[in-house]
């Protein structure tokens, strides 16, 4: 046996011990219904490596990593190609980490993990809300005749929890339907009072990191100028701290098209800052 030491591929403070953590970070490397550049499913990967390049201190909230006493489970491997059978693995696997009275902190992928996630944690929260960053309203019913489309997931997540109980934020593309349907439901928060109902719920936070501006965040699969700089975004987690937050994810990151490395330096931050308000 060699004596090392060797490199650490999980995430930067993470807890070892699965059963003694209160958070599971669960990688989704999944990306087969993305509508325009694909990569996201390299994300989780990328992630990791780059979060030891964060401090463990926060001076946001004045917080340390491993305060937030989270586990890293690792990345699940998907059948390449079966939509389905992906996110039934990923229902399957939330399910059980909220059996273990856990919560989980997604990493993807593409936004349609989402979908999972909401359907397992119903199983075992009531009172269950969303708050959706995103630029993208993804409302549509399908995408070129796919129904299982990360463009149509916030619509199928409000088949589970209901309109009356999504946010969405930062919302600034879409088709000319998704726009009224989000205006005859009310859901769009243009500011913090705006997500003040959800102060009694069980929350979970799914944040696309389109919704940050491209000047921020190119490595993206669907760029949309116009969005927040990093401090605006901080901002609205901030106002989350005290909110009964019972899982969250980030979704959307590829890798690949910011050679840079800085868009996923940015959503490692991201990550770290969602962990401080779970």
């Amino acid at each position: 046996m060699l004596s090392g030491p060797f490199l650490d591929r999980s995430w930067m403070g993470e807890n070892k011990d699965f059963e003694k953590s209160d958070i599971v970070m669960l990688g989704m490397p999944f990306d087969g219904t993305v509508s325009y550049r694909s990569g996201s499913r390299f994300a989780p990967e990328q992630i990791r490596l780059a979060s030891w390049g964060l401090e463990e201190y926060s001076p946001y909230f004045d917080k340390h990593i491993q305060d937030c006493n989270f586990h890293d489970a690792g990345d699940l491997e998907f059948p390449l190609g079966n939509t389905e059978k992906s996110l039934d693995l990923i229902e399957k696997n939330v399910e059980e980490i909220y059996q273990n009275k856990k919560r989980v902190l997604g990493i993807g992928g593409e936004h349609l993990v989402t979908l999972p996630e909401i359907k397992a944690i119903s199983k075992f929260q009531k009172n269950f809300a969303i708050i959706h960053f995103d630029a993208h309203t993804d409302l549509r019913e399908e995408y070129i005749g796919e129904k299982l489309s990360h463009s149509a997931v916030i619509r199928h997540c409000a088949d589970i929890v209901g309109y009356e109980n999504i946010r969405q934020v930062g919302i600034r593309s879409g088709m000319k339907e998704e726009f009224e349907l989000m205006q005859k439901h009310n859901i769009l928060a243009r500011n913090f009072a705006d997500i003040d109902c959800f102060r009694n719920k069980n929350v979970f936070i799914t944040v696309d990191l389109d919704v940050l501006d491209t000047s921020v965040m190119p490595g993206t699969g669907t760029p949309e100028t116009g969005g927040f700089t990093f401090n605006e975004l901080l901002s609205w987690f901030r106002y989350m701290k005290d909110f009964n937050i019972i899982g969250a994810d980030v979704v959307e990151l590829a890798p690949d098209y910011d050679s840079s490395g800085a868009s996923t330096a940015v959503a490692t931050k991201v990550i770290r800052e969602l962990l401080m308000i779970m």
